[in-house]
C-alpha cells in the first residue's frame, strides 16, 4: 500500500479554513468580515493549500459540519483581543476593541476541529484563541504583570519596522519547535499585549520569550493531530526565518495528510 505522504501529491491542494474578524463601519453602518492577506499568503505559499475564508457568523453555523470539510484551520491575528468572559478574566474597560462575532465562532470551531483531528495553527491572536478554547487564560496586559516585558508593536516606524524581529524565544529541548528550525534559540517579531497565561489541559509549552519568558509557543500533546500557537506573526515575512517556514511547512504536510483521509483515496489504493 502506498504511503498517505506518497498519496497526498496526486490529490488536490487542501482547503485550509482562515476565521475573519468582523470589523464595523459607523460611518457607512456596515460590517464587513477580513482577512489581512499577509495570512492568506502564508496558507497559500507557506502551506500550499487553498485558503478559504470563514466569515464571522458564529451561531449561524453547524460547526461539527465545518470543521468535517475543512483540511485546516488557520487562526490569525486581529485588532481585538479575547474577551476576557471566555476565560473567567475581570471585564474588559469600555473602550477595548471587541469583535464578538469572531470570538463566538472560532471557539467552538476550534474545538470542533481537535476533536475531528484537522490541523490547526494559530499566530498572535491565534494562540490566545487556542489557549481560551481549550480551557487556558490569558493575561490581559502582559506588559502590566511583574517581571515581563513590553511586547507591544512598536508605535513609531514604518510596517518594516514594526514586524521587525525583536527578541529571541528559546526553544524546548529536543521538542517540535526545536526539531523543525534545528535551533535552540531563535528571533521572532513581537507585537502583542496579551499573552498565555495558565495553558490550557492537554498542551505543552514549546518556546518562550528570553530573557522574560512569556509564553510563546504551544503545542496540543492529546493527539497526533497538528495543533500548534505561536505568538509571533509566523505569516510575516516567514520565508526569512527558520522556525516559522518550517511550521508552515508541518502545517501544509498535515493538512495534506487530512486532505487524503478525508477524501478516502487510501482505502482505495492495494
Amino acid at each position: 500500500m502506498l504511503a498517505i505522504l506518497n498519496m497526498a501529491e496526486i490529490i488536490s491542494k487542501p482547503l485550509v479554513g482562515i476565521p475573519a474578524s468582523q470589523i464595523y463601519l459607523p460611518a457607512q453602518s456596515l460590517a464587513q468580515h477580513g482577512v489581512g492577506e499577509r495570512y492568506i499568503r502564508g496558507v497559500s505559499d507557506g502551506a500550499n493549500a487553498v485558503p478559504m475564508i470563514i466569515p464571522a457568523l458564529a451561531e449561524d453555523y453547524d460547526f461539527a459540519d465545518l470543521a468535517d470539510r475543512l483540511d485546516g484551520l488557520m487562526l490569525t491575528g486581529g485588532r481585538a483581543n479575547v474577551e476576557p468572559h471566555h476565560y473567567g478574566g475581570p471585564p474588559f474597560p469600555d473602550d477595548e476593541v471587541r469583535d464578538p462575532p469572531r470570538d463566538n465562532t472560532v471557539m467552538p470551531l476550534i474545538r470542533e476541529c481537535i476533536k475531528q483531528g484537522v490541523p490547526v495553527f494559530g499566530s498572535c491572536r491565534g494562540i490566545q484563541e487556542i489557549n481560551v478554547a481549550m480551557g487556558g487564560t490569558l493575561h490581559y496586559r502582559v506588559h502590566e504583570v511583574e517581571g515581563f516585558n513590553d511586547h507591544r508593536m512598536p508605535r513609531e516606524g514604518d510596517i518594516e519596522h514594526k514586524f521587525s524581529e525583536r527578541h529571541l524565544v528559546v526553544t524546548a529541548e529536543n521538542g517540535m519547535f526545536h526539531k523543525t528550525c534545528g535551533r535552540r534559540e531563535i528571533m521572532v517579531n513581537s507585537l502583542h499585549a496579551q499573552a498565555v497565561d495558565e495553558v490550557a489541559p492537554g498542551f505543552e509549552i514549546e518556546c518562550v520569550s528570553a530573557p522574560d519568558g512569556v509564553i510563546e509557543g504551544i503545542r496540543y500533546t492529546q493527539t497526533s493531530a497538528f495543533c500548534i500557537g505561536v505568538q509571533w506573526h509566523a505569516e510575516w515575512r516567514f520565508q526569512e526565518n527558520a522556525l516559522s517556514n518550517g511550521l508552515w511547512k508541518a502545517f501544509g504536510n498535515a493538512c495534506r495528510e487530512r486532505a487524503v483521509v478525508r477524501s478516502g483515496v487510501e482505502n482505495s489504493v492495494e
